[in-house]
């Protein structure tokens, strides 16, 4: 079992309005999937390595076929978007997981961060995931 403070330096604090947004996310999404619309299975809280100690986004869009991980949203408020931006940059220029955007929603201010490899920091459409052809803001 673990402590409450090695929980908390885990990143494991979550108020119910990040958990909503979650939910919310990933209930429009798994619809989308099990009708065909979009190929990519939705996963909350998942590691991206399996078979090893790994970072776990919020919500971690995956491919049953390629075994891959190429979209991930992380879920925040105000204080969190700048660390939560530095950790998509890190994972997707990592190149470890296969991740091709990520996306960081501020909940309290409602705006959407996207990064994409190869490319950086979108500011345009930032809601827009290119891989899923979908605005992610769509779905709250």
């Amino acid at each position: 079992m673990i402590t409450r403070e090695e929980a908390l330096l885990m990143g494991v604090k979550a108020p119910k309005e990040h958990q909503r947004m979650i939910a919310k996310l990933i209930a429009s999404l798994y619809v989308r999937f099990e009708s065909g619309a979009i190929s990519l299975e939705p996963f909350p809280e998942t590691q991206l390595n399996e078979g090893d100690v790994s970072p776990v986004p919020d919500i971690s869009l995956y491919d049953n076929l390629l075994s891959e991980t190429p979209v991930i949203i992380e879920v925040t408020h105000t204080s969190g978007v700048r660390s939560d931006k530095l950790k998509l940059q890190r994972l997707i220029e990592a190149d470890e997981y296969g991740i091709v955007e990520g996306f960081v929603y501020d909940y309290k201010k409602n705006e959407w961060h996207k990064y994409k490899k190869g490319i950086g920091a979108v500011s345009e459409r930032p809601s827009f995931c290119d891989t899923l052809n979908l605005d992610l803001a769509t779905l709250l």
